[in-house]
């Protein structure tokens, strides 16, 4: 089995998750912030609409922050349609990318051309599409419940939506 062929069904289930709780994004609370160090809900939205492209970037064999720069977006509309884009971008890339290639290293640049850091495809792709999403994905579980925007299943019940 390949490597695409048994990540694509978790990176599936995974991006579902996230799809449903981005289409709660309240359009009238994007700058509210749980505190004053924290991202804003919509900077947050923002970032969680991105980080799909993880997969997209492996045409090349680096890829330096901060050189995309997102539209901004200001309704669950938008997020959705941006998150969409990136979701099927990556995982057409990740279908593409040849188990030999997967195992490469890819290299991230910083804005002043210093390597932060160089790993294989594959684990990027771990820890920086499926780990960074599910980590500020449960960040934006609690920035929706101090909003009281009633919270969706993510790997079981919710108070809002308890087993039937």
């Amino acid at each position: 089995m390949s490597f695409a062929d048994e990540f694509l069904p978790e990176f599936n289930d995974e991006m579902a998750t996230l799809r449903r709780l981005l289409e709660l994004v309240p359009a009238d609370r994007l700058d509210w912030k749980p505190h004053a160090k924290s991202r804003s809900l919509g900077e947050l939205a923002t970032h969680l609409s991105e980080l799909p492209r993880w997969g997209m970037r492996f045409g090349k064999e680096t890829w330096q922050i901060g050189s995309e720069k997102p539209p901004v977006m200001k309704s669950a509309a938008e997020f959705l349609a941006r998150f969409d884009e990136n979701v099927s971008g990556s995982r057409a890339a990740i279908a593409a990318t040849a188990d030999d290639a997967m195992a490469g290293e890819f290299t991230v640049i910083r804005p002043d051309g210093q390597v932060f850091f160089r790993l294989p495809r594959r684990k990027v792709l771990r820890l920086f599409l499926l780990n960074h999403i599910i980590h500020h994905r449960g960040q934006f579980t609690v920035y929706l419940r101090l909003n009281d925007v009633p919270l969706p299943s993510v790997y079981g019940p919710t108070a809002d939506k308890p087993l039937q």
